[in-house]
């Protein structure tokens, strides 16, 4: 693609980094940003800019979060006697937009995968637990992508969790064994979520 000026090129690289976003789509994006009053454009950049620097991370759940709890952890109408963990932040978004969960939250950021090279030591474990050791926790919902390693990491969490006595549970397979949580549709998982069934961790020999 030629650009007849370095700047819209420079414009349309920067964009095209973002996922989803190809060459002809930042393209686009760039002339609609040109046509608009310098305004619009301070606008767009302020935001992001105020998103940048005042984002942070939920120093209860590890949600996304304006102040040191976010909103849903800050909320005293949610029911905290339940935890909802999920591998990644766009869950959350994922579940929440189905209506259909009241209660808290765990991100654990990611899921075990040794292929990867990420272990229990590169998630958020330790903090689960020591939630659910100091709070008055019910119920952990295991709400994670069901693929191999999803699977692998609901097993591992229900082992860890099973001495403390809370009732483990698991989204129901209206999710598809191999489906990623954050693509299944909002009426699926939301009764996923309400159907979920005990989650049963055999017992060693």
């Amino acid at each position: 693609m030629n650009f007849s000026s370095k700047l819209i090129e420079e414009a349309v690289q920067a964009f095209s980094r973002l996922p989803g976003i190809g060459k002809k789509s930042a393209l686009r994006l760039v002339l609609f940003l040109i046509r608009q009053p310098v305004e619009v454009t301070e606008q767009y950049t302020e935001a992001l800019l105020r998103l940048r620097k005042g984002i942070k991370e939920c120093a209860k759940c590890h949600n996304l979060s304006d102040e040191e709890w976010c909103n849903i952890c800050a909320n005293p109408r949610r029911d905290t006697g339940v935890i909802c963990v999920v591998e990644s932040i766009k869950d959350v978004l994922a579940i929440e937009s189905t209506d259909q969960y009241r209660g808290l939250y765990h991100v654990l950021g990611g899921i075990i995968s040794p292929i990867e090279g990420v272990g229990p030591n590169d998630l958020h474990i330790d903090s689960l637990m020591h939630r659910v050791q100091t709070e008055d926790i019910q119920e952990v919902i295991m709400a994670i992508s069901p693929t191999i390693e999803g699977e692998t990491t609901i097993y591992y969490l229900s082992k860890k969790l099973k001495p403390s006595g809370v009732k483990i549970s698991a989204i129901a397979r209206g999710v598809s064994f191999g489906g990623e949580l954050e693509y299944a549709d909002e009426l699926t998982l939301g009764r996923s979520i309400v159907a979920r069934i005990p989650y049963q961790v055999k017992s060693e020999d």
